[in-house]
């Protein structure tokens, strides 16, 4: 499994709004997407910093995602962002919510 980790800044007082947006527009987008396992977001106390992490089935499907439809996501949610999000991509070694059949890497 393999994982996208993008720290969002939000605009003050936006929370509320992008969560609607993210589950009315980019959910669906998401569950369309080969290989989408799960998503998971995170905000802060101050609704400002938003954590938003998606599990994929492997590194090849994550990256179709982020060349073909990531900016589309971009697009849509911009109205809410304050700077350009910052993505990190990592193997998911670990999960006690998906049964993971991993070996560690040589």
């Amino acid at each position: 499994m393999f994982a996208r980790n993008v720290s969002i800044r939000l605009k003050p007082n936006m929370l509320s709004d992008y969560t609607r947006a993210f589950e009315k527009d980019i959910l669906p987008l998401l569950r369309k997407q080969d290989g989408f396992k799960d998503e998971i977001t995170f905000a802060d106390r101050g609704g400002v910093e938003v954590t938003a992490i998606s599990l994929w089935d492997n590194k090849n499907v994550a990256d179709t995602y982020n060349t073909n439809t990531y900016p589309q996501v971009l697009n849509t949610l911009a109205r809410f962002i304050d700077g350009t999000p910052k993505v990190q991509t990592c193997d998911v070694v670990s999960s006690t919510f998906h049964k993971l059949a991993i070996g560690v890497p040589a």
